[in-house]
């Protein structure tokens, strides 16, 4: 165990996080992404146990999101005809952004299968226990300073 690195970040996602360059990406999944079949050329980090929002005010603890990307946030919207509504944990990822990156994190907000598509390409996907629908949340890392 580290001081000030949240007991939520384990030694392999923290080094995974470390791993990460400017623009690279990172998925933080709910319970049903399909992790391993869409990260095939991803890190996936397993944090089983662990809810997506204390997952987001972790790593954002740790990495700033892409200053120069007008949207680094990305969310899975919800397919069109479902009767779900907006998912409220969208809330809490708003509360969690705002106290972290309060002046750019902007948030696109993209089709199921397009959403699997550009997960395709990030760096690291973080496999949690996340029950919520829709939960599903992708960052680009910024530049540290």
């Amino acid at each position: 165990m580290l001081k000030g690195i949240s007991p939520v970040i384990s030694p392999e996602l923290l080094k995974a996080l470390a791993e990460m360059g400017h623009g690279d990406e990172l998925v933080i999944a709910d319970g049903n992404f399909p992790c391993h079949s869409v990260g095939k050329n991803a890190v996936v980090v397993r944090a089983d146990g662990h809810g997506v929002p204390e997952i987001l005010a972790a790593v954002l603890e740790l990495i700033p999101l892409d200053t120069y990307t007008e949207k680094p946030v990305a969310l899975m919207e919800v397919v069109p005809g479902d009767t779900f509504g907006t998912p409220e944990i969208w809330q809490t990822y708003e509360e969690i952004l705002t106290k972290y990156e309060p002046e750019h994190h902007a948030i696109d907000y993209t089709e199921r299968f397009a959403f699997y598509e550009r997960a395709k390409g990030a760096y690291l996907i973080i496999a949690t226990g996340e029950k919520a629908i829709y939960a599903n949340i992708l960052l680009k890392k910024g530049v540290v300073k």
